[in-house]
């Protein structure tokens, strides 16, 4: 009889646990926020990463009903942002910007202070726009399978620029490399101003790069495009191909812009973030502005975030590996 009695009352203990866990989440959610927000920006003020992340600080505001404060925090190639943000409370208040160099920096610096998997619980990926393969018009290549064909004719006298070592205009050269074997040269920029100043000169003859930045010259007739690297045309590039068209299915290639918390951040407080940050980015001024950089919204579940994330830092430390890339 006591063993009955005591099975009962575990059971109401389970239960009352159960309905008090939902309940606090419930109130945790209810309550939150309740003071101003950091947000934390692992890079300068001015790229697309700081653009996007004080747009969505800007629509946040009204919908939160707290201040969200844009923090640029420079510092090791995005490592002093990304490390503060890990050690941060895991309580909403502290949030970060990821884009496609976190999902690099996790392959091509193996001892940072941080688990770029475990680390970090993600909320939405924002943004997303496509890579774009751009050579100097001075090129006898008219598509990606004449450049092909030109680099395979002539082994090492071709030349690839990259804004740095280890930066995605690197990886996209060495992805392209990988797909097709050719054997192109890399010459590492400090910055994509500098690449693509000697792109349109003719000192090096191909640029991957996103396509916002490339897209005032390829408009200019500075540069041709042959190929969007995604699934599908871009529709301010209509006339040029996109990966699969050219040959290159394996050669998508996204830069995307995503929002973060630290790790053990209670599910409802991150299922609120998400849902608010992704409507900020579907009103009618947000569209606009991120039209106008040619950015696409996403606007993900967490779950499609983290295996995004998750997918991006696989693939890139294989290309990295390959391609024997190491940190600077």
């Amino acid at each position: 009889m006591k063993t009955r009695n005591f099975g009962a009352f575990a059971e109401c203990l389970v239960l009352a646990g159960a309905v008090f866990g939902l309940f606090s989440g419930g109130v945790a959610a209810q309550a939150f926020p309740s003071r101003p927000i950091t947000l934390i920006v692992p890079f300068s003020v001015g790229g697309s990463t700081d653009i996007v992340a004080r747009l969505v600080a800007q629509q946040l505001a009204a919908p939160l009903g707290v201040g969200v404060v844009v923090d640029n925090r420079l510092g090791g190639g995005g490592v002093v942002g990304w490390e503060t943000s890990a050690r941060a409370q895991p309580d909403g208040y502290t949030l970060l910007t990821t884009e496609m160099s976190f999902a690099i920096a996790a392959g091509l610096q193996p001892n940072l202070p941080f688990d770029p998997r475990k680390s970090f619980a993600h909320i939405t990926t924002a943004v997303s726009v496509p890579h774009v393969m751009a050579i100097n018009p001075g090129v006898p290549a008219k598509n990606v399978a004449e450049l092909i064909a030109l680099a395979k004719a002539k082994p090492g006298q071709l030349f690839y620029g990259s804004g740095g070592n280890g930066t995605n205009t690197h990886l996209g050269g060495e992805l392209f490399k990988n797909l097709t074997g050719v054997n192109m040269v890399h010459v590492p920029y400090k910055g994509a101003g500098a690449v693509l100043a000697d792109l349109m000169s003719g000192q090096v003859q191909m640029l991957i790069t996103s396509a916002p930045t490339a897209l005032p010259y390829i408009k200019g007739g500075k540069l041709r495009a042959l190929m969007v690297a995604s699934d599908e045309r871009m529709s301010v590039l209509p006339d040029v191909p996109s990966a699969k068209e050219a040959g290159l299915p394996g050669m998508v290639m996204l830069f995307w812009i995503g929002f973060a918390a630290p790790a053990g951040t209670p599910p409802a407080i991150i299922a609120r973030l998400n849902h608010e940050i992704n409507a900020s980015m579907s009103t009618p001024d947000a569209k606009q502005r991120l039209a106008a950089m040619g950015l696409n919204q996403v606007a993900n579940t967490p779950e499609q975030a983290t295996k995004l994330a998750s997918d991006e830092i696989a693939r890139w430390a294989a290309v990295i590996k390959q391609a024997g890339i190491k940190a600077d």
